[in-house]
């Protein structure tokens, strides 16, 4: 969820239609996302949590050249979980390309487009799903 390594900054879950933005957050070397309102808290976004940015999406390895993503939308997830001691939060884009979240170059911009579903489907949706399926109706033959 919040895999920034951030012990020590406040956090909070994303919100859909908010604005977030790529940061460094202060006391850290850790980049992720934070509130266009509040630089000062990081976002946490739930695995499959889409986002569509500004941009085409920039992104470095600490070196001073930056390379680009020839896409605005992405979905959060978590690359190499098996693997301890390192950064899984990541942007998976459509050509299947997944840059960890701690790559992404400062100040770019993001919309949360949509959160994953979290609940199971209740008994009263259940029903609801049931009525909404055409019904086949069997003619004879002959």
């Amino acid at each position: 969820m919040c895999d920034y390594s951030l012990h020590a900054v406040a956090t909070r879950p994303a919100e859909v239609g908010e604005t977030i933005v790529t940061t460094t957050f202060r006391g850290t070397s850790t980049r992720g996302f934070a509130s266009e309102a509040d630089l000062s808290v990081a976002v946490c976004l739930l695995p499959g949590t889409e986002l569509a940015f500004a941009d085409n999406v920039r992104y470095d390895n600490r070196w001073i050249w930056t390379r680009t993503v020839n896409s605005r939308v992405g979905k959060f997830g978590k690359i190499d979980p098996h693997i301890p001691d390192r950064h899984h939060d990541a942007i998976e884009f459509p050509d299947g390309k997944s840059v960890l979240v701690t790559q992404l170059v400062e100040g770019q911009r993001a919309t949360v487009l949509q959160l994953p579903v979290t609940q199971p489907v209740s008994e009263r949706n259940r029903e609801i799903i049931a009525d909404s399926r055409p019904t086949v109706t069997r003619l004879p033959i002959g």
